[in-house]
């Protein structure tokens, strides 16, 4: 009853920039904290960037501190990770996460999306 879809993501060069976005619909009462993640080729998948439900708090990876951004708009249930000076090593399949109360009440359960692949090849 709760999809996430990702979008954005693409072959970009060595340097370049790409903006995902991830959106959840369905029956949703509150959403908790959001974040991105990443599995590359033969590697286990790995948090990106998180931020809790206020936007307030945010952390990354320390592979991506500095060149990445994650914010949400709370008002489309919407996440989204900026990704600037992007470098072969953050070739992946991109995956949105999200905790969401879909009752009041309810205990946040955990969603994700189907993922979004991200190539960055000259």
């Amino acid at each position: 009853q709760v999809q996430l879809v990702e979008s954005g993501g693409g072959l970009v060069q060595p340097g370049g920039s790409l903006r995902l976005s991830c959106a959840a619909s369905g029956v949703i009462f509150n959403i908790h904290a959001m974040g991105w993640y990443r599995q590359a080729p033969g590697k286990q998948r790995e948090l990106v960037a998180a931020i809790s439900s206020g936007g307030a708090s945010t952390n990354y990876a320390d592979s991506v501190k500095g060149r990445f951004t994650i914010s949400r708009d709370n008002a489309k249930n919407t996440v989204y990770l900026q990704m600037t000076s992007l470098k072969p090593m953050d070739t992946a399949v991109y995956y949105c996460n999200a905790a969401i109360v879909s009752m009041i009440g309810q205990h946040p359960y955990d969603y994700w999306g189907q993922g979004t692949q991200v190539t960055v090849s000259s």
